[in-house]
């Protein structure tokens, strides 16, 4: 057995806990508190922070020494969001310091949980994409990986979500403000980034040489957050860049809007020239870093591909393929077939979508105007692939149509990724198939060497070590620490699903779960919860393929089954929700105004308030999950088949008991195939008929019309709900006025869902089976850990090895 708790040999885990009291209390002092045991919980969380940053700080210069003395690849892991979430119990137990800091802080009587609370949720990140770059960066750290993230350090997060109206209003979210003292400033690194302007060509001595005039110099200010492998000598930065105006820079104000906000709105032509200015500052920024820390360290540029592996996360950074031709053509005098076999051979991707309105595409107008250059060499690109493809093909013009990076005004990102990478590789297995039959079917048939499969995996060690310390004490007395270091180690759990005690004791955990909850959501947003009830969650961006609206039609039947009849045998249920929707995506915005509305009228309705009541928690982040999760028991993971490309929150769930209600969509595929059929719950249709009904001619008001239940529940939105109208929704749904009516096909899985949740709700009734089945989840879930991604991202995709490893 792994020993997790042995002491790591940096100058913070070495000490012990009178030294470390001893600085913290040098730090308090330093900030004006003389005396400790008068010292807030705010003073006591900065003040521990630095300690903390100071220790990993000449831990994370040791680090970088020895993978360069050992020649150790790089991974530069390039994403537009980290949704990092708050880090000072993690990094404390990474440490091996969190029980010496909760003495401490007794000592001066406070608890771990009032200081803990002080810090904010960083607004860098927004759903899947962040929260996924944040388990892989922990995860590559704990396993010793040489690793370094890039994004942009947002002044500004999303918006924070406010639903006092019951339909969602947007409130800025200035979350540095409130003070973050994590980020370790790094100005000795500042690069400056050049927007817009013309350039001009030269020949000179052989070489082509390019100049620009009349641009903005834009100052890129990095910031790092250190990322502390759990257990190890491994510490990893993350590297957020600000925008700051340049010396020469007089519209300052433009210039920080790079950086100010998370996501801007792209409804407006200034909303996009927005949005690709910031990806292109990343990607600037980021590779002109990597590569100066390169020649810094190698004396030039040779051998960057055996020591650098750019990876691409979704296509927001793919104009770092273009961006790296420039530096190395324009400022290091390489060739441009020297330069295409550099990037083809450093650039990987990984493809997080296959919905047409997430493949992003810039118009060539916009893209000419602000990087006329990076245009330019994107033009060349397509030109010689289009060139290429033409010989191969023999002048196969559609296909030469749907594989163009420019083309009909348009600049497709996703298609540059993958003619740029040396890899492409979708995020479940069921996704990767989707995207070699469809979505890059023509580029799989070119070269399906290219293509791969990594499922996606979450930070165990934040997900069930930090998030659900009462389960994990449960699982280190039955199979020992080992699963803390190597989730697989989980699989052991499942010798005890026969055993009384410990069913009774998973079961008493989720009971206490439920309460902490319950008591979270009193405090917070005054909501009533009761824990005797099932625990029915659906937690994720709200968007018409995910399904909430599925997932109200339900609780809408079963209203109406208990007006209709108050003494139906219908047990207590919570369905609890937590989403965004975008500011500009009217429909998601109108659903969860919908489900807002329902929660109220269940509440004031007297037939249904203890037996079903609907939460919508407002501001979900990554602190509320790590409350709800563990607390869940029905995980709904409902999206249409063929549409979600993997979900990370049906791990999350499934890893604290929580059953799966689901389609065989993404990872649910992998998820059944990994719990067995009588440990999950599958409904609906599959990928093949989805496609199936689309082709025969979807007619969703044939099924309104043919069953009573849909008709019922559907019939309700053209009534009063909460007292407003929804009308326009089961408008929707049947095509009154729509394009396409439910495009989503919610009414054709209403009734396997219904019928599958119906099952599931009589199945909990049975406490001791509920328990055995949750167990086995949990017993299963090794198998979705980021070490298991990441592992395989390093072997079969980067080529890379951990720090002083062979």
């Amino acid at each position: 057995m792994a020993e997790l708790n042995r002491k790591n040999q940096s100058p913070l885990s070495a000490m012990d806990r009178e030294e470390l009291q001893k600085k913290l209390e040098e730090r308090l002092c330093a900030a004006g508190v003389e005396d400790a045991r008068r010292a807030d919980a705010r003073a006591l969380y900065f003040a521990t922070v630095e300690v903390i940053k100071a220790c990993a700080s000449s831990r994370l210069s040791r680090f970088e020494k020895k993978a360069r003395e050992t020649s150790t690849k790089r991974i530069c892991y390039l994403c537009m969001e980290f949704l990092v979430g708050r880090s000072l119990r993690l990094v404390s137990q990474s440490l091996g310091i969190f029980d010496d800091l909760c003495e401490i802080y007794a000592t001066y009587e406070k608890s771990f949980s009032e200081v803990f609370s002080v810090e904010v949720d960083p607004g860098l990140g927004n759903g899947g994409l962040g929260r996924l770059a944040a388990c892989y960066m922990e995860a590559l750290s704990a396993k010793d990986y040489f690793v370094i993230g890039h994004s942009l350090l947002y002044r500004n997060g999303l918006f924070k979500q406010s639903l006092a109206t019951g339909a969602q209003t947007e409130l800025p979210d200035p979350w540095l403000d409130e003070g973050y003292p994590w980020l370790c400033p790094r100005p000795e690194k500042s690069v400056s980034v050049f927007l817009g302007g013309r350039v001009s060509e030269r020949w000179e001595n052989g070489a082509l040489r390019i100049s620009y005039t009349d641009h903005t110099e834009v100052r890129a200010v990095p910031y790092d957050l250190m990322i502390v492998g759990a257990d190890t000598d491994a510490v990893n930065p993350l590297r957020l860049w600000c925008a700051e105006p340049a010396g020469s820079t007089t519209n300052g104000g433009a210039v920080t809007r790079i950086t100010d906000r998370l996501y801007p709105a792209d409804n407006t032509d200034d909303g996009k020239r927005l949005r690709l200015t910031q990806q292109y500052f990343l990607v600037s920024a980021s590779l002109q870093n990597i590569l100066s820390e390169h020649i810094a360290s190698y004396g030039s540029l040779m051998g960057l591909e055996e020591s650098v592996a750019l990876h691409i996360n979704d296509t927001h950074p793919a104009l770092c393929i273009p961006e790296l031709m420039r530096i190395l053509m324009d400022e290091h005098c390489y060739s441009w077939d020297e330069a295409w076999r550099i990037v083809t051979r450093t650039v990987t991707y990984t493809n997080h979508t296959v919905m047409p309105e997430a493949l992003e595409c810039w118009r060539t107008e916009l893209l000419r105007t602000l990087l006329p250059r990076i245009y330019t060499i994107i033009c060349e690109i397509n030109r010689r692939f289009l060139s290429a493809l033409w010989n191969m093909y023999r002048g196969d013009g559609g296909k030469s149509d749907r594989m163009a990076i420019v083309t009909g005004g348009q600049v497709r990102m996703a298609n540059l990724c993958v003619v740029g990478a040396s890899t492409v590789n979708g995020v479940s297995a069921l996704h990767s198939e989707i995207l070699k039959k469809t979505v890059f079917r023509d580029f799989y048939k070119m070269s399906p060497w290219k293509f791969t499969n990594v499922t996606n995996g979450i930070a165990h060690r934040r997900w069930l070590c930090g998030a659900n310390p009462a389960l994990s004490a449960l699982l280190s007395e039955c199979i020992g620490d080992e699963f803390r270091d190597d989730a697989s180690a989980l699989a052991r759990f499942a010798a005890f699903a026969d055993d009384a005690a410990v069913l009774d004791r998973l079961e008493q955990i989720k009971w206490e779960n439920k309460l902490r909850f319950a008591a979270y959501a009193k405090e917070r947003a005054g909501k009533i919860l009761d824990p005797s009830s099932v625990f029915d969650v659906q937690v994720k961006r709200m968007h018409e393929y995910k399904r909430q609206l599925l997932n109200v039609l339900k609780i809408l039947s079963l209203y109406d089954t208990l007006c209709e009849n108050p003494g139906a045998d219908i047990p207590a249920q919570t369905f609890i929700f937590g989403a965004k929707a975008a500011p500009g995506y009217a429909m998601a915005k109108e659903l969860i105004r919908l489900a807002c509305h329902l929660g109220k009228e269940l509440e004031e309705n007297p037939v249904s308030r203890d037996r079903l009541r609907l939460v919508f928690m407002e501001e979900y982040n990554v602190s509320m999950a790590e409350l709800l999760i563990p607390a869940a028991e029905i995980s709904e993971q409902i999206s249409l088949a063929g549409k979600e490309a993997s979900g990370t929150g049906n791990m999350k769930l499934m890893m604290n008991g929580a059953l799966t209600l689901g389609t065989l969509d993404g990872a649910n595929v992998e998820i059944l195939d990994a719990v067995g059929e009588e440990n999950a719950y599958i409904f609906g249709l599959n990928t093949d008929e989805v496609e199936e009904t689309w082709r025969r001619g979807y007619r969703a008001v044939e099924i309104y019309r043919g069953s009573d239940r849909v008709r019922a529940a559907v019939d309700r939105l053209y009534g009063r709900i909460g007292g407003e109208s929804f009308a326009h929704i089961g408008d929707y749904l049947i095509h009154v006025g729509y394009t396409v009516a439910d495009p989503y096909m919610c009414l054709a899985d209403f009734e396997s869902y219904r019928s599958t949740h119906e099952r599931a709700v009589r199945d909990h009734a049975d406490k001791r089976a509920w328990a055995r089945r949750s167990l086995c989840n949990i017993a299963a879930s090794g198998r979705f850990s980021a070490d298991r991604a990441t592992e395989t991202y390093a072997k079969e995709i980067w080529h890379t090895r951990p720090v002083g490893r062979q």
